[in-house]
């Protein structure tokens, strides 16, 4: 017989056990989403100041914002990712599959913003701002997708809430492009639909 033959009754017992973590297990790295949404909500906001002329600088200082929330942002992680990895609690299998999706994700907002910068850098700078208020849109549909993983694993509606919500308001906000009304929008839906959610998820997991 051989030793390495599948074993159907195996397979799912470890997908039920998996489907029971998930369910009972908190989402772990609120902290990071939360710090995600709050830090490049502002970021919005100073874009947002920018555009609608409330700051004396020129629409080029943008990249203070998303700069320095991007910095900032590496700095939490740089404080965050090894405190969870010490702290104490089972790391569940749903907690490894949310975590390798947001931080692909992650990777995948990175890769996609060097790829416009690219683009723009070759087709000049009035192709830029057209590519660029593309983005927030872009972004939500990322974030859309890793609230959907996290609900999978977890059995969360309210995951299932925040992957829908982010699905609907991709195209919300691109019918906002080329208008100050975009960045003031995209500000309010990174706190609605990240800082709140992961506060609200850091707390639970310090409950449990």
């Amino acid at each position: 017989m051989n030793a390495n033959a599948e074993d159907p009754a195996a397979d799912i017992a470890w997908m039920r056990r998996l489907a029971e973590e998930g369910g009972q297990a908190p989402l772990r790295g609120g902290s990071i989403l939360m710090a995600a949404g709050l830090l490049y909500a502002a970021a919005s906001l100073f874009h947002w100041t920018l555009l609608a002329g409330l700051v004396p600088l020129s629409i080029e200082a943008t990249w203070i914002g998303w700069g320095g929330a991007t910095i900032a942002f590496w700095g939490v992680l740089a404080v965050v990712v090894p405190r969870l990895k010490r702290s104490e609690g089972t790391y569940t299998h749903a907690n490894r599959a949310a975590g390798i999706a947001w931080s692909g994700m992650g990777w995948g907002i990175f890769a996609l913003f060097a790829s416009m910068a690219v683009l723009g850098w070759r087709m000049g700078e009035a192709a830029a701002p057209t590519l660029y208020v593309l983005m927030p849109s872009v972004i939500l549909v990322f974030y859309g997708v890793g609230w959907a993983v996290s609900a999978a694993m977890f059995r969360s509606r309210a995951m299932w809430t925040l992957s829908f919500a982010s699905f609907a308001a991709a195209p919300v906000l691109a019918a906002l492009a080329e208008t100050s009304a975009l960045y003031l929008a995209y500000a309010a839906l990174l706190v609605g639909l990240m800082g709140l959610p992961g506060y609200l998820f850091m707390r639970a997991a310090k409950q449990a």
